[in-house]
């Protein structure tokens, strides 16, 4: 699954999965998940054949897209595959660039942008507080308090259970909220201040760190932030 435009949320049992156009999600058969879209987005699925899905994870896996493997997407799932010429590519052709696609795929790196789905109830209604004033910077003692847990013990809980700590989870929602502000098309300041990022400058360094890009560049570019060349591929 890629959006060539917006942004894409996907959902299965094991969390939600944010998926900007720089990145291909990938689901395997039988696993029940569910998507939804933000901003005008332009989605794209394909479907893989047994002997090529099994050479990818037999888990939901969020991957970087490659500029090749964009392309493949592109072009396998473009108006010329559908009527009234809904053959642009022979059987054997579709195959082999499923069998590229693949090969990109496996190649790549996994970078998801992973909300893990917590089951202790204390953390569930933590998130649902922190999804709710992300544009504030409460301390974790504040948000325990009112969960009714102590700040060791919400330590203690993303650590066993999410195998995050607070910072990071936070920073996981908080970016998260602002590929889905942007793609709304809201600026970088007010997704900044709105996501409870200081200042536009902490927000940048941080969505940066996670997206390989700017906020504003990736904001600008229609087919999500562009892609740094691989050397050790070359």
């Amino acid at each position: 699954m890629y959006a060539a435009t917006g942004v894409l949320t996907v959902h299965t049992e094991r969390g939600t999965s944010g998926v900007p156009a720089n990145r291909v999600a990938w689901t395997p058969a039988g696993r029940a998940h569910r998507h939804s879209s933000h901003g005008d987005t332009d989605m794209r699925i394909v479907f893989l054949p047994p002997p090529l899905a099994r050479r990818l994870p037999d888990r939901p896996a969020v991957f970087l897209a490659t500029g090749l493997a964009r392309e493949i997407l592109l072009a396998l799932t473009g108006p010329d595959n559908y009527e009234p010429d809904p053959r642009r590519y022979t059987g054997s052709a579709r195959t082999r660039m499923l069998r590229v696609l693949v090969d990109e795929l496996r190649e790549a790196q996994e970078q998801p942008l992973f909300l893990p789905e917590a089951s202790d109830d204390r953390l569930q209604a933590l998130a649902r507080v922190m999804l709710d004033s992300l544009d504030e910077n409460t301390s974790m003692a504040e948000l325990g308090r009112a969960v009714g847990a102590s700040s060791r013990t919400i330590s203690r809980l993303l650590r066993t259970e999410l195998g995050m700590t607070f910072y990071e989870w936070r920073t996981q929602l908080r970016i998260y909220r602002a590929l889905v502000l942007l793609a709304d098309g809201y600026d970088v300041t007010h997704t900044a201040y709105a996501c409870g990022w200081a200042n536009p400058s902490s927000f940048i360094a941080a969505f940066t760190a996670v997206m390989g890009s700017t906020p504003g560049r990736y904001q600008a570019s229609p087919s999500g932030a562009p892609q740094p060349a691989d050397s050790s591929r070359s």
